[in-house]
């Protein structure tokens, strides 16, 4: 089966309207929000906060919802069937990593979030400046969220472009299709609208994924038909879709890197910053694990697309080829509609989560208006285009973990710093450039691969380049720390945290 197979009318109609939906909802929530709260909280905000952080007032539902919107994208959707399809069992690094990642969060977000409220702080970059009153860091932390984002983002555009191209558009028709209603989304909404809109992503994912894992299996003859027919269609890895012997570290690493890197972004970390309190976080981090088991499922698509003789030269049009063969066609256009819902919440976020730091950071003169976080965040949306159209990754959630790299270089100064030993901010800004060059430029050797090959004292493997440069920033910043601190006649066993600056 080839990806000549084409979307019909009934499959654009109803993709149309599901989508056209969320946008109008998302884009008009201003006005129809106070008829869900009539408790005014946005009295009590400024309109930049409002349009930026919800007004600090999202309870426990609106929260999961948020931050599931967040952590579950294109990338879970699009890229991760999409490496399973290619790679067999490897592209299940995913399942670990989001394992891994919640206990993170409810140990250390709340005090983040504590922090951030008692500070009146909004991105990570402010807790970081009030924590070693250092401009300079501050702005190594804001550039990283910011340069970080963008690939991301650019992982969104290229989820809401598959579909459209599946259902028969070609050129940069479906970028800009893409481009536009993600602008248009954000400008108009702010956070509200992502936030308010997420319950209706989730629940088309949900349906489309249950659809999927029941009716694809039987329509190819059950789940061991399935792996059988998958083993078949990888002959590079022993026993089809097990993890091969030197895969195992890589698959570690990049799980590990992932979960470190995770709630270190700007749009993550932005739903954690909206919660109503340190409780709603904890709350969120204990049920958050459901998303794990959908993003299992969903990763089982890759190898239910070859059990279909789905072949394609674009390993991002697996899941909507797939989608189209199987399911009828009105179906399979409200799936490719929520695969783009999917896409277009989360890339709203993290377009507002960076015209934060923007504003909030990087500007000389920061300001709270609501047109200047606009159009800070149409900036960014513009440069996640110029990703999409430059940046020439295999895998498109390659660009998802090029961002991981960049942003793991803030773990230091953001999660070390609420150690009760604080390092100087010149070690921290050493470390963080020096992480940076090192990660940037293993990628680009690498050809934006998100591993790289580790040879020493008999060891060889490939290890997540995130992981290795993080480990190359905290070496860094350990001992130049210890250095300056000698250096200044202070015993690094004696010294204490300092207090917050508000």
């Amino acid at each position: 089966m080839n990806t000549s197979i084409v979307a019909d009318n009934a499959a654009i109609s109803v993709f149309v309207i599901c989508f056209v939906a969320t946008i109008v909802l998302g884009s008009t929530v201003r006005l129809w929000r106070p008829l869900l709260n009539r408790r005014k909280a946005a009295a009590r905000h400024t309109e930049g906060e409002e349009w930026g952080l919800g007004g600090r007032e999202f309870g426990a539902w609106v929260t999961w919802f948020l931050v599931g919107g967040d952590f579950y994208t294109a990338y879970t959707v699009i890229a991760v069937p999409a490496l399973v399809y290619s790679t067999g069992g490897f592209g299940f690094f995913a399942l670990p990593y989001t394992i891994i990642v919640y206990p993170f969060i409810f140990a250390v977000m709340p005090r983040l979030w504590t922090i951030a409220r008692d500070g009146s702080h909004a991105t990570a970059a402010d807790i970081v400046r009030a924590r070693f009153g250092s401009r300079t860091l501050e702005l190594a932390v804001a550039l990283s969220g910011l340069v970080a984002v963008l690939p991301y983002i650019a992982l969104q555009l290229i989820g809401i472009r598959t579909v459209i191209e599946a259902l028969g558009f070609t050129g940069m028709l479906p970028l800009l299709i893409a481009f536009i209603s993600l602008a248009a989304y954000t400008w108009l909404g702010g956070l509200h609208a992502p936030a308010l809109t997420a319950f209706i992503k989730d629940v088309m994912i949900y349906i489309a994924v249950l659809a999927a894992v029941i009716i694809v299996p039987i329509h190819l003859g059950g789940y061991g038909a399935m792996f059988h027919s998958a083993t078949g269609h990888l002959p590079d890895v022993p026993d089809g879709h097990i993890v091969a012997q030197g895969q195992v570290v890589p698959y570690a690493t990049l799980a590990l890197s992932s979960a470190f890197a995770a709630f270190l972004y700007p749009h993550t970390l932005t739903g954690i910053l909206a919660a109503r309190s340190a409780d709603t976080i904890r709350q969120n981090a204990v049920f958050l694990p459901a998303y794990t088991i959908v993003l299992g499922l969903i990763a089982l698509l890759g190898l239910m697309a070859h059990a279909a003789g789905i072949v394609t030269t674009s390993s991002s049009q697996v899941v909507p080829q797939l989608f189209l063969a199987i399911f009828p066609s009105w179906f399979a256009g409200f799936c490719f509609a929520a695969i783009a819902v999917g896409a277009l919440v989360p890339a709203s976020v993290m377009a507002i989560g960076a015209a934060n730091l923007i504003m909030h950071n990087i500007l000389p003169h920061r300001s709270e208006s609501v047109t200047g976080s606009r159009l800070a965040g149409f900036g960014v949306k513009v440069g996640a285009l110029g990703c999409v159209i430059f940046l020439n990754a295999k895998f498109a959630i390659d660009l998802q973990l090029l961002g991981g790299v960049i942003i793991l270089q803030t773990f230091p100064a953001l999660i070390m710093g609420l150690l009760p030993l604080r390092l100087p901010a010149p070690a921290l800004v050493a470390g963080w450039v020096i992480g940076s060059v090192a990660g940037l430029g293993l990628c680009w050797i690498d050809g934006l691969k998100p591993v790289h090959p580790v040879a020493f004292a008999g060891f060889s493997a490939s290890v997540s380049t995130g992981l290795l440069a993080l480990g190359i920033n905290i070496a860094v910043t350990l001992t130049l720390g210890a250095v300056i601190r000698l250096a200044l006649g202070a015993s690094p066993s004696t010294l204490r945290p300092g207090s917050i600056r508000r």
